[in-house]
């Protein structure tokens, strides 16, 4: 007997809160049953906290649910203040359709955008043409301004200031909900947990206008094992666009994950079979490099593909084996021959690499001894990097730390 989604998504850890369980269960067993999560386009590309609810949405789409991917072309132009202590930053349209392309580029590697089976859609085609006194009279009247403030997202930020356009968000994501049950007969929206007043808003909307009841459900917010928010390193977010986080550097963040957290990853972040996760979860002391390798492959070939997780892991085990790391699959910088000739300081060249957020933190790792220039330790802070530390092929490996890597290529 096929398990039931539902009892997938939890054994493997996605289920936060529903609002009926048992209705849930009985309509994704239904034929035509239709699932939506949103993405608004503020970034040029998704990143590892996007790639929770993406797997959820896998494992639905394999199950037989219809997906849909909705894009925020619309919302993406008033902004959500859930999670953020201050407005974000107002994008152009042109902005927002050149992130939209990314966005379904990348989705398109783990959602079948052919036929009925999932479904692009962009709530710009309905918010962009609303005319405000309608949508005020026909779905404003419908929200309680007090019961709206009592929301964590919106209590948060009447401290630092709540714009008249934030406020408007959840309106405007409730009406997508409307919209898409109108539409496409879709009876779920999935998210993030901070999305979960947001989610009931549409699922009351509906019931208001429609008198029909719809379900939502959402996926945990995931912190490391040492409490630090998933996705973030000391170079920043870890994307999902190999130009802006190369397919080398991805794999190498889920090498370095906290123990404690692997099992946990395994079940979310893969699709290896949960007798398989089981067996690699028993693995104890050094052994447990074997399941973080298993964890680090699977998840870079789900977003990369095979063939990138194989020259990534190769490069891996190359550095850390002592021998010459695979190039093709570093991480790599490009720098004029004139600037290498003139000469670049050792803290901004860490700085160009990524490997140090500003050139003060560059020279903090200098200090530290935690720098290494080729085959040799950077000794002095002040140290100028220049033709006499690349090799003949153009080329200087700079390390921090023991697992950081990056390849300076002269041009």
């Amino acid at each position: 007997m096929t398990e039931h989604v539902l009892d997938t998504l939890k054994e493997r850890g996605f289920l936060q809160q529903s609002t009926d369980e048992v209705g849930l269960r009985s309509y994704l067993s239904e034929m035509g049953a239709t699932c939506y999560l949103g993405f608004d386009p503020t970034a040029g590309s998704l990143h590892i906290g996007s790639l929770l609810p993406i797997m959820a949405l896998k494992h639905l789409q394999d199950a037989g649910v219809r997906t849909i991917a909705l894009l925020g072309g619309g919302t993406a132009m008033v902004g959500d203040p859930s999670g953020k202590t201050e407005m974000r930053k107002m994008l152009q349209p042109e902005q927002i359709m050149q992130n939209a392309e990314s966005f379904k580029l990348q989705l398109s590697r783990f959602l079948h955008f052919d036929g009925d089976r999932s479904l692009w859609v962009n709530n710009a085609d309905w918010l962009g043409t609303l005319s405000y006194i309608t949508f005020l009279r026909e779905i404003g009247r419908h929200f309680s301004v007090n019961r709206m403030l009592t929301a964590e997202a919106y209590r948060l930020r009447l401290e630092n200031g709540l714009s008249f356009i934030e406020f408007n968000y959840q309106l405007l994501q409730a009406y997508d909900y409307l919209e898409l049950f109108r539409k496409y007969g879709c009876r779920l929206q999935v998210g993030g947990d901070d999305q979960w007043g947001n989610c009931l808003a549409g699922k009351e909307l509906v019931r208001r206008v429609e008198s029909e009841e719809v379900h939502v459900m959402t996926f945990p917010l995931l912190t490391t094992a040492t409490g630090a928010k998933m996705g973030k390193t000391a170079a920043g977010a870890v994307w999902l666009d190999a130009n802006l986080t190369s397919p080398y550097e991805f794999y190498q963040y889920w090498i370095n994950v906290d123990d404690r957290d692997v099992e946990r990853f395994l079940k979310l972040y893969t699709f290896l079979p949960m007798e398989e996760i089981g067996r690699l979860a028993q693995l104890e002391g050094a052994q447990i490099r074997d399941a973080k390798e298993v964890l680090a492959f699977e998840v870079t070939k789900v977003v990369h593909g095979e063939q990138a997780a194989a020259q990534a892991r190769a490069a891996a085990q190359s550095l850390f084996g002592g021998g010459a790391a695979d190039a093709e699959a570093m991480p790599e910088t490009h720098v004029s021959k004139a600037d290498v000739e003139a000469g670049i300081s050792a803290p901004e060249l860490l700085a160009m690499a990524g490997l140090a957020k500003s050139r003060s933190e560059g020279r903090r790792l200098i200090q530290q001894g935690g720098v290494q220039l080729g085959d040799r330790r950077c000794e002095e802070i002040d140290e100028m990097v220049g033709p006499e530390h690349f090799s003949g092929d153009g080329t200087l490996i700079v390390k921090v730390g023991k697992k950081r890597f990056h390849r300076m290529v002269i041009q």
